[in-house]
């Protein structure tokens, strides 16, 4: 019988791109493959069929031959000999596209079962305990020291009567009838091999008969733990902290998982932190700023700290500490502290104090250079304009 025109068998036209064929195979393989048609001998000829023509359509060199010889580009050694077979050297390459959707209808997430077996291909029913996560709010000062923290964790352990067995005891696991310990069952559909998790013991290879009456069968059992946690100084927002093997317990005597604190650090009411360096706005009254003097500040040791303000200090000017900052995580290095200054503006003004102001400003000159540098560019910006 005369062979089937591989774009027909594939339902699309001779224009169609990559996209279009892919999308064509995919839909089609799912109705025709041999595990939703079991016993259906059309069905599965249609299959092969199906692959043998999206075999040599999906490569270019093959589709071009096919484009201008058809299926006799592929017999006497034209067109490289058996690439039209269908279940050549490609076929497992033409299946990988579709291969998670197949599996994911037909056999029922059966990937779990085999994703747990040990060496050797055997499951030992043990699983790995989740990893936890501790949120832990610190103030700066504890960041700047370092501090030890206890903290308390519900968590699974493993169950002391039973040892993390799952068995009663004096009786222990036995190997699974069903997978002889695999985990997991094949079953045979047409050319196919389908692995499943197996039913009987859910992928884990073993079954308990006679379960532990303390944690019914688990392993684990679900406890309130107090942990003494180490924060080095200088951690920083979001710092992570790793606690090996104080996750929760393993699945009948497999491996606990790791615990996670995770770091905020509360905003503070004088200083704002920048990596290792802390800043921290002072305000200063504006005839200090004018005449100078020194100003004490906190530092975040809880000490303080004099600076010399200048005559003439204008708001914006930043005084360096060095050292004054915050420890670099794991280094001897420590930032610096910077002071900025703002001028503060009288307000609440008295009678006396007006008048003092006002005849300040009648002798006042060239005491502004900023203000009366700027009103002079500006003057001459409007004149631009008027003329």
């Amino acid at each position: 019988m005369a062979k089937r025109d591989y774009y027909d068998v594939l339902g699309v036209g001779r224009s169609a791109d990559e996209k279009d064929l892919k999308a064509a195979y995919r839909k089609l393989a799912k109705q025709l493959h041999p595990d939703a048609n079991q016993g259906d001998a059309q069905t599965e000829a249609k299959f092969k069929e199906l692959n043998e023509a999206y075999d040599v359509l999906k490569d270019p060199q093959k589709r071009a031959a096919y484009d201008r010889f058809g299926h006799q580009a592929f017999e006497n050694g034209m067109g490289g000999g058996r690439g039209g077979a269908g279940f050549g050297p490609d076929f497992n390459s033409s299946m990988s596209d579709i291969f998670e959707d197949l599996f994911g209808d037909f056999m029922g997430g059966g990937g779990g079962g085999r994703g747990r077996r040990g060496g050797g291909g055997r499951n030992t029913g043990a699983a790995r305990g989740a990893d936890l996560r501790y949120n832990m709010e610190i103030n700066l000062t504890e960041a700047f020291t370092g501090k030890t923290a206890q903290v308390r964790v519900p968590s699974s352990v493993s169950c002391e009567v039973c040892n993390g067995s799952g068995a009663k005891p004096g009786t222990a696991p036995k190997t699974c009838s069903t997978c002889g310990g695999q985990g997991a069952v094949r079953s045979q559909s047409g050319f196919f091999t389908v692995e499943r998790t197996c039913p009987t013991c859910q992928g884990r290879g073993q079954v308990i008969p006679d379960p532990c009456n303390a944690c019914s069968g688990q392993g684990r059992v679900t406890k309130e733990r107090t942990l003494s946690v180490n924060i080095p100084a200088g951690v920083e927002d979001g710092t992570r902290i790793r606690l090996a093997t104080e996750g929760e317990a393993g699945m009948r005597g497999g491996p606990a998982g790791d615990l996670y604190i995770f770091l905020s650090v509360r905003a503070h009411e004088f200083f704002q932190r920048d990596g290792a360096d802390l800043f921290c706005k002072v305000p200063v009254s504006m005839t200090a700023a004018s005449m100078g003097g020194e100003i004490e500040v906190p530092t975040i040791d809880g000490k303080k700290a004099r600076v010399s303000v200048p005559e003439g200090t204008q708001t914006g000017k930043q005084f360096r500490l060095k050292n004054k900052g915050m420890p670099v995580l794991r280094s001897s290095q420590t930032g610096d502290m910077y002071i900025q200054v703002a001028v503060e503006t009288p307000v609440n003004l008295s009678r006396r104090q007006r008048e003092l102001l006002k005849e300040f400003e009648k002798e006042a000159k060239n005491n502004s250079p900023e203000s009366e540098g700027f009103f002079a560019k500006a003057k001459a910006f409007w004149d631009g304009f008027g003329s």
